[in-house]
Parts: structure tokens; sequence; C-alpha cells
């Protein structure tokens, strides 16, 4: 039996540190989260620190969230197995390879090709093939793949697009940071029998949603 890299020692302490004293409670996140290998979806230069409590620059002026941040996001959703899922901002690919544990399939966009290109290697390489994705104005959503069961916003705008709530499903849920350009909120919008609910979880801090229904480029 082979011995544990710094890797799989750095992702059980993240485990153990950052996700369960937090409240992330369920066990199909936390299993994603100890598969996924985070280090993977950063830089060579920062994979020392892939499992830290924060935030790491990816290039092109975006960031992969910290990973409380995504697993909040991710057992939000209440995911079984079965949903198609649809992520605007695919950014490093993290978060849509930790969703893909999660669902059935992930419709990923992305509006940089730079970020598309490398994440799409990274999920070559894992074989993670329930995931697929396209450069385009995310804030516009998927519509010909719509209705979906659950849609995950990676970026903060001034308020939640039209076209997403249009392309979620019902029942579905929608989780996405709403405010300004320093500080959002981070939002959860729920959908039952024609009935929409909002709720708000906490603040939060995301790069911009850059879009036709997000904040201008």
């Amino acid at each position: 039996m082979s011995r544990p890299s710094s890797f799989d020692i750095n992702r059980e302490r993240m485990i153990e540190e950052q996700l369960v004293p937090r409240g992330i409670t369920d066990p199909r996140v936390l299993e994603a989260m100890r598969t996924v290998p985070r280090h993977l979806f950063v830089e060579d230069a920062f994979q020392a620190h892939a499992y830290g409590d924060f935030p790491l620059p990816i290039g092109s002026g975006q960031t992969i969230s910290q990973p409380y941040i995504v697993a909040l996001m991710s057992q939000v959703l209440h995911l079984t197995g079965t949903e198609k899922i649809l992520e605007i901002g695919t950014g490093s690919g993290y978060h849509a390879a930790v969703l893909s544990r999660l669902c059935q399939k992930v419709y990923t966009v992305e509006r940089l090709d730079a970020l598309v290109s490398r994440a799409r290697k990274v999920f070559d390489r894992l074989r993670y093939h329930n995931i697929i994705s396209r450069i385009d104005d995310g804030t516009v959503g998927w519509p010909s793949e719509a209705p979906f069961d659950a849609i995950i916003v990676t970026a903060g705008g001034p308020r939640i697009p039209e076209p997403l709530i249009a392309q979620l499903a019902d029942p579905g849920r929608l989780v996405m940071p709403v405010g300004g350009q320093n500080v959002q909120e981070l939002q959860v919008v729920e959908q039952q029998d024609g009935v929409r609910t909002v709720s708000t979880i906490e603040q939060v801090r995301f790069v911009d949603l850059i879009g036709a229904h997000g904040w201008p480029n």
C-alpha cells in the first residue's frame, strides 16, 4: 500500500479543519471534496498552497474559490446524483469537477478561452467525462440545454440574471453571489410548484460576473 502524498494529507486536513467545523455535513459533498485533486486545478507555483483556506489566482484576473465556499455552494443545492447542472463561470474547472462527482451531468460556461482550454485538459486527464463546457456569455445561460435542476454562478453580479431564472427547472435550486463589486450576499433561489423563494446564507466576495445581464466588461 502506497504512502499518502502531501497532497492527500493536506486534502484530508482541509476536510477536517476547514469544512466540517463550518457545517459542511453532506457526506456526498465531503467525499467529492476528498476525491477531487484540487492541486491539479491551480498553477504549478501555487500547488503547495492548493488546500489552504483562501482563494488563489488562476490567471486572466480570475481566482479559484476557497475550498469552504466550493463545498458550501455545492451543499445548498441538495444534490442526489441524478441532476443536470448549469455552472456559470468555469474558471479553473475545480468547482465543475466537484459537482461532476455529485450529479449526472455538468454544463459549464466561461467567457475566457484560456481558462476553458486549461480546465478541459484537467477534466480529460481525470476522465471526468460528464462535464460539457463552452465559451460564451454565461449570463444568458445555455438555453438549448434548459431546464436545469440546479444552477450555480461562481461570480458576483448586481442581480440574478433573468435568463438563468427562466432556465431553472421546477423543482430547482440556484445559488449565486449577489450585490456590489466589493462584497455580495450568497443567495439561494428555490423553485417549487411555481413558487419561488430567496434566502441569504452569508457574505462573500467574488470576481465580477461580466455579461449582458451582469456587470459591463
